[in-house]
């Protein structure tokens, strides 16, 4: 990882909840309790974080997709600009109750929603009647609200990240009842037994939530090159001769001689092991 322990005090990642506030299962990531406010571990957070990167970081170049969901105010815009750099998909403004355990429905919607844009973008919905175009149209925004990062989006996620569990807890339970992973920035009011991943931090500061998710966009950003480099070449065709030529895949496994009729000019045999 690019951050030190350094990093996460000056993001103020240590900083827990109140102790009324307290959940007595978060009580091994917690340093101490001074003036009645939890402070975290930022070593033990650290090496949660460190756990969490290379998970997310071997999903991704296994060729799985990482979704981010954070609904709270302080993690939207930083949750937004994260999943789009990267390319995943995110939830930030509303959770759709069902949006996983139910997701050949909610894929439906999507699939509208898309049509709808579609329609809007080449002018074919202006072309509707009034009352339909409105009906269509107010569509549209309630679906955005549902779906806006959520459009190429088409199976469940092989892992999902959540920004505060209490706040996330539908959305925390589907992931779950499905078996799908889960990474998350869990505070001192959170339990984080439930992830598979939790990482222990300030889930109410911006530059708190920030710092992880650079640190998981960088781990996405790993994965992605290791994917790239370790998926072989498909169709790539190879040069029998000047005039023909034949997929890799279409090749016998042993050597085997090809022979091209009515080209004297070139030789006639080739070998796959000659390649």
């Amino acid at each position: 990882m690019n951050i030190t322990i350094k990093d996460l005090l000056d993001a103020g990642v240590h900083f827990g909840h109140q102790m009324r506030r307290y959940n007595p299962r978060s009580k091994k990531f917690v340093f101490d309790n001074r003036h009645g406010i939890s402070i975290i571990d930022l070593e033990k957070t650290y090496a949660q974080l460190e756990k969490a990167a290379a998970f997310v970081e071997d999903t991704v170049a296994a060729g799985g997709k990482i979704l981010f969901v954070g609904t709270k105010r302080q993690a939207q815009e930083v949750l937004r600009e994260a999943a789009t750099q990267c390319q995943m998909p995110y939830c930030v403004t509303r959770w759709l109750g069902g949006t996983l355990t139910n997701f050949a429905t909610v894929k439906g919607s999507i699939e509208k929603y898309k049509k709808f844009l579609s329609m809007e973008a080449d002018g074919s919905m202006d072309k509707l009647p009034n009352k339909e175009a409105a009906a269509n149209r107010r569509d549209m925004l309630r679906m955005n609200r549902n779906f806006e990062g959520m459009l190429e989006m088409k199976d469940r996620p092989a892992a999902m990240f959540v920004v505060d569990t209490r706040c996330e807890e539908i959305a925390v339970a589907e992931a779950i009842r499905l078996g799908i992973p889960v990474v998350g920035l869990v505070d001192t009011n959170s339990d984080p037994t439930i992830l598979t991943h939790p990482v222990p931090g300030n889930d109410d500061s911006i530059k708190s939530i920030r710092i992880i998710v650079e640190t998981l966009i960088d781990a996405i950003q790993a994965g992605a090159a290791r994917r790239e480099v370790s998926v072989p070449a498909q169709g790539r065709n190879i040069v029998v001769n000047r005039y023909d030529s034949v997929k890799e895949e279409q090749l016998p496994v042993t050597a085997r001689a090809i022979s091209v009729p009515g080209k004297s000019d070139v030789p006639e045999t080739f070998s796959s092991d000659a390649e």
